[in-house]
């Protein structure tokens, strides 16, 4: 049953109201979010965003406390009241706010959310959370204490046995803001001068030669030179796109599957002197993003509203020198950034992103041009959207060709698989392919 935002702001009330958009209503926290944040302002937001993502972080520990505590589970319009007391349980194990406030605070939201009549359950759950000490006793459930769902463990247990663990931890932090400084715009030297100016700390890549990964966290549109394009927010995983595309001169681009356009943007400043470069998704909404994202930083790409398994609809015919394949994937890689996503997908979604993988790089193929590169790229840790996609393709397509990343690649295992937290980047798949001039 769908909850209607309260009518009146309150902080709690309204977090409460975006965990159970997430976790009941299917809904991303960044759409929701957008909704609840219009209400509030600065540190309010924040904390809103904090607090949310937190409880989908730790949500299979919150879920295990509320079931010794709740002897039955509400239901219809009162369900949304489990999200607010899971709010409250997050506060007092894993925020700084005093057990107190968080308890009394809790308790006050309820009317907002239109139940009143439930202030007494939720006061004796958070007390009786706090007066056995729950907080305190070991879970001895390694499925619980990964803040995974048990499908997605069983994955990463299946496929990383030795490095579950570290992957889990990783995927329970923070993720680093990254920057990619607008090399056409300004040297990474002098945008690092304009940091130091303003005592923002930061550390530098070496394998992004525009990245910067920023150790204060800061108001991304009020740093030097946002408005002149100086920069765009880009993980340092997704900035190896436009580096293992290696655009050159006079090249006809396509990035396929491309909102928000970060990968379009960096294209153009790899290679300045490309012919031409079409930015396509199927998503008309996200595009907007691209144009926002392509006008700041002066670049002038097409974009094209269509669908990579429909070329005849917006395709005219001209093979591409290059394209860079962002296949629609499960996400598994940016959980850390985006930890809602650890809850909207399912096992079964695995099986139909893999083979919708499969047949836009079919498609996608017969674009490129015979001696073209195509670069296909995930944001997934999944064996079965990465490297078993690739290993299928070179088995089923004659004139296909791997370009080698890294020493470790082989037919068997191509591609290059990043790891969330391996150099502070996101989790992310490349795999570099060439097209033969002549069939085998």
């Amino acid at each position: 049953m769908s909850t209607p935002l309260p009518r009146q702001k309150n902080l709690r009330a309204d977090t409460a109201w975006v965990i159970y958009q997430v976790l009941e209503q299917g809904k991303s926290t960044r759409e929701c979010l957008a909704q609840v944040q219009r209400r509030h302002q600065g540190k309010d937001n924040a904390w809103i965003q904090e607090m949310s993502l937190g409880v989908l972080r730790h949500l299979p520990i919150l879920q295990h406390w509320l079931r010794q505590l709740l002897d039955n589970p509400l239901k219809g319009k009162k369900k949304v009241v489990e999200h607010l007391m899971l709010l409250g349980m997050y506060q007092m194990a894993f925020s700084r706010v005093s057990d107190h406030a968080a308890v009394s605070e809790t308790v006050n939201a309820a009317p907002y959310l239109g139940a009143m009549s439930l202030k007494g359950l939720v006061n004796a759950v958070l007390r009786n959370f706090e007066r056995q000490s729950l907080k305190e006793q070991k879970v001895d459930n390694p499925i619980i204490n990964s803040g995974l769902p048990k499908w997605l463990f069983k994955k990463l247990e299946r496929a990383y046995s030795d490095q579950q663990g570290d992957i889990i931890d990783n995927m329970n932090q923070k993720a680093p803001v990254w920057l990619r400084v607008n090399l056409l715009k300004v040297s990474r030297g002098a945008f690092c001068q304009q940091l130091d100016e303003l005592n923002i700390t930061y550390c530098l890549p070496e394998a992004q030669p525009a990245g910067i990964i920023l150790t204060t966290r800061v108001d991304i549109t009020a740093l030097p030179g946002f408005q002149k394009g100086w920069f765009a927010v880009q993980d340092g995983a997704a900035q190896l796109a436009a580096i293992y595309l290696q655009p050159q001169a006079k090249d006809n681009i396509l990035d396929c599957c491309a909102a928000p356009g970060g990968k379009t943007g960096h294209i153009f400043e790899v290679q300045p002197d490309i012919s031409h470069c079409t930015a396509l998704d199927a998503d008309k909404t996200r595009l907007l993003r691209v144009r926002e994202n392509m006008q700041r930083l002066q670049h002038s790409p097409t974009i094209l509203t269509g669908d990579a398994l429909a070329p005849e609809t917006w395709w005219n015919g001209e093979q591409y020198d290059r394209i860079l394949l962002d296949a629609p994937c499960s996400a598994t890689g940016v959980i850390r950034r985006h930890p809602d996503i650890r809850w909207l997908r399912k096992a079964s979604d695995i099986d139909a992103l893999a083979d919708l993988q499969s047949r836009i790089l079919d498609t996608m193929w017969a674009l490129l041009k015979p001696g073209g590169t195509l670069l296909y790229a995930t944001c997934s840790v999944l064996p079965q959207e990465n490297r078993d996609q690739i290993v299928s393709f070179l088995a089923r397509t004659e004139d296909a060709q791997l370009s080698i990343l890294t020493d470790e690649e082989t037919i068997a295992n191509p591609g290059r698989q990043i790891l969330p937290g391996e150099q502070q980047m996101d989790g992310f798949y490349y795999a570099r392919l060439i097209k033969s001039s002549h069939q085998k």
